[in-house]
């Protein structure tokens, strides 16, 4: 007989937050980083300022 497969728990999304800052070059939503944010459909990047 076959045997059952175990099925790996499924993750959930990571959510956006709210204040999440918008790309000055084409609008999308950037994706904030530990030292950077950046926009992943043109590529453009503010960086943080250290600490």
């Amino acid at each position: 007989m076959a045997e059952k497969s175990q099925e790996k728990p499924k993750k959930k999304p990571k959510a956006y937050k709210p204040a999440s800052k918008f790309c000055v070059k084409c609008g999308a939503r950037m994706a904030d980083h530990k030292d950077r944010l950046a926009c992943g459909k043109c590529g453009y990047t503010e960086w943080k300022p250290s600490k």
